[in-house]
Order: C-alpha cells, then structure tokens, then sequence
C-alpha cells in the first residue's frame, strides 16, 4: 500500500455527473473522507436530495449546481455558480460522460455529438476555468474519469472510445505541464462498471463482469490520496487489458475490439428508450 499523500478533510471537491453511477458513489466517498461538496447533475431535485443524505450522515458541507454539462450553456452556469457562491474548488472530479452503443452510421448522429460535447468540450471546459484558479493558488488536484475503452479504437463504441482516447492524452500532457506547480492532475480507468450506463438500448453487461461503482469509487480515492497521476479501479484484469492493447498492432487490437463486441451483441445494439444514453 502506498503512502498517502492527501488528506480529503481539508478539500472542496466538486463533482460532475453526482446524480448516480460513479459520480454518486465518488461524492458519497468523499463526504465520508470529510471533503466538502459541490454536486453538478441535470436534476435539482435528485441532487438536493443526495445533498440532504450527505449532509446528515457526514456533516459536511454539500451544494448543489444544477446544469446539463453537453450544452455549452450548462457548462458556464456551473462557473457562475461557483463566482456567485465565491467557491473555491480544491479538487475537480471530471466524471459526468456519456456514449453511443452499435454501428457508427446506423446510429443518430444527435446523442453522438452530447457525448463529445460531455466527455470533451466540459471536461476541458471545466478544467480550463478551474485549474486556472488552482495554478494560481499553486495548490489543488484534478481527477479526470476515462475508460479502459481510451487504449485502443473500438468498434461499435468508436465515439465513445475516441472521447476517453482525448481524455487520457488530455489528462497525462496536463500532468506534465503542470509537475512542480503543486496542482496535480489523474485520470482513471474504470473497466466495465455496474451503472445505468446502457439504459435505453439493448445492450447489457454480463453479469458478473463487472465492478461496483463504489469499489470503483474507493479506489480512485485512494489512488489520488498515494499521490498517483493514472488509476485503474477495480479488478487487475482492467489495467492487464490495457498493457496488450499498448503491446499488440493498432489493427490487430481493433479487429479483436470488434470481434469482442460483436460477441457482446454491441453491433445489434437497438433503442428501447427515446435517449440513448442518460447524462448524469
């Protein structure tokens, strides 16, 4: 176990996508670390619901920003949020995201363009405006929520694999840029994760294969507390798969993506539901 290097008692964190999933299980992490909250999700009503829990089981400070971060507009009320409430962010946790399941030109290209523009356009948005303040305060910690699905083209998932590709270069040449500044940046690479991620196709996870949001959760905390700039949560055969797709020929690795997702049924993958995904 490595040693820890960061103490959540004395940290604002602000968390995107808070509403469920990961995002809901990192701020409840977080507000039983000590930290205090910022929550950004769609639902005003949904946060100050999870902010009321939080604030009654952990005694922390929570508040709550309403915004849908895939419309520009959502991604500047966030800021003014924070200006109105003279927030200082200590800790920006990147997560809200969002993807498209089955062929490319078979799908609407609408919900494809929410997904770049959340797992994007907010994510660089947010840390641009954000890690500016941090830089100056030299003090204060980014953690960006990719994917396994950023280590190679995949098939049936091309979008939503090319959005976590831009966040993991994003997140490590910003790391790099900012060594010695005392604001540190980590990227996370959840595998599969037991979340409402494919609600509204019909495709499904295995049961089985896949982690807990909060295992996901507790690690990525605790990968960012030891002082790590990349964490790879819950069981080792995530990271694992990450070193063949880094071994093996860019072509080999996506014939075998499309070979796997095929067999998952991803290139059948139809809608049940008007949304293709829900953005947290």
């Amino acid at each position: 176990m490595g040693t820890t290097v960061h103490d959540y008692r004395s940290t604002t964190a602000l968390v995107t996508g808070a509403s469920k999933g990961i995002g809901l299980a990192t701020a409840t992490a977080l507000a039983r670390r000590g930290a205090d909250l910022v929550l950004v999700a769609r639902s005003r009503t949904t946060l100050d619901g999870i902010a009321e829990r939080l604030r009654a089981d952990h005694g922390v400070s929570v508040r709550v920003i309403p915004a849908d971060l895939a419309d520009p507009g959502g991604v500047q009320e966030v800021l003014e949020g924070l200006r109105a409430g003279g927030i200082t962010v200590d800790l920006l946790v990147n997560n809200a995201g969002t993807g498209s399941v089955g062929p490319h030109l078979e799908r609407p290209l609408r919900p494809q363009l929410d997904s770049v523009s959340l797992n994007i356009s907010a994510l660089l948005t947010l840390t641009h405006h954000i890690g500016a303040g941090m830089r100056a305060r030299g003090s204060g910690g980014i953690i960006n929520i990719a994917s396994t699905a950023a280590f190679q083209p995949m098939p049936f998932q091309a979008s939503y694999a090319a959005t976590k590709a831009f966040a993991l270069s994003f997140s490590e040449a910003l790391a790099e840029e900012l060594r010695g500044s005392g604001v540190r940046v980590m990227v996370a690479h959840p595998g599969a994760t037991a979340t409402n991620f494919f609600d509204g196709t019909s495709a499904e996870i295995a049961a089985g294969l896949a982690d807990s949001a909060e295992d996901v959760a507790e690690d990525v905390l605790d990968d960012y507390a030891r002082g790590r700039t990349a964490s790879y949560p819950g069981r080792v055969v995530n990271r694992v798969g990450t070193f063949v797709a880094r071994a093996l020929p860019r072509r080999t690795v996506t014939r075998l993506t499309g070979a796997l997702n095929r067999k998952l049924g991803f290139h059948l993958a139809q809608d049940t539901a008007a949304s293709h995904h829900p953005r947290s």
